[in-house]
């Protein structure tokens, strides 16, 4: 039996949902396995996506996994293969310093020790698990998630840092909801 995947059905791991009966969103399963597999918490995860690439769709926030930020510029893709030719083209006449990739909007120049090949990033599964491997490296253990946002975003900290924590903690409240906790945020161990 043949199976026809639409884009909706690709995107179906990407985009978040509301549980009915509860304002909190359940981060999508390829979020919930990124952030497991760097030990991070899948709402940290996704709030950071929301902040990054978040676009309103039929109303509702989603991240948008074939979105750069080129110089400062964000454009969106209406598919991968559309983003890897606008990133290719970027990559020719901006420094990759100034270019920001996918769900999580990777810096390509920032990450080059980790051997991806730029338009790599634009696999959100791919994009997603680095950007819980910079969130799990970024945290100190004991530490509040927030801290680690923060360097997410500007490991040298100071006020462009406590902004982005400021815009990623009102996501991270989207996504936990009224009725959870900080506490929620625990990391279970295997």
């Amino acid at each position: 039996m043949a199976v026809s995947l639409t884009l909706r059905h690709v995107l179906v791991g990407m985009v978040g949902w509301s549980v009915p009966g509860i304002s909190a969103e359940i981060p999508p399963p390829a979020y919930q396995l990124a952030a497991q597999g760097a030990g991070v918490p899948s709402p940290v995860l996704y709030a950071v996506t929301l902040q990054e690439s978040g676009i309103r769709i039929r109303g509702q926030l989603r991240p948008w996994p074939w979105t750069l930020n080129i110089d400062g510029t964000s454009v969106r893709y209406r598919n991968r293969k559309a983003a890897c030719i606008g990133l290719t083209q970027a990559l020719r006449r901006v420094a990759d310093k100034r270019i920001d990739v996918g769900l999580a909007q990777i810096n390509v120049g920032h990450q080059t020790h980790r051997g991806i090949v730029p338009c790599e990033l634009l696999d959100p599964y791919r994009n997603l698990a680095t950007a819980a491997t910079i969130l799990r490296e970024q945290h100190t253990p004991g530490e509040d998630w927030i801290h680690a946002i923060g360097r997410y975003h500007r490991p040298a900290g100071g006020a462009p840092a406590a902004s982005y924590q400021r815009d990623v903690r009102r996501h991270l409240a989207r996504v936990l909801g009224p009725n959870l906790s900080q506490a929620s945020l625990e990391v279970s161990q295997p």
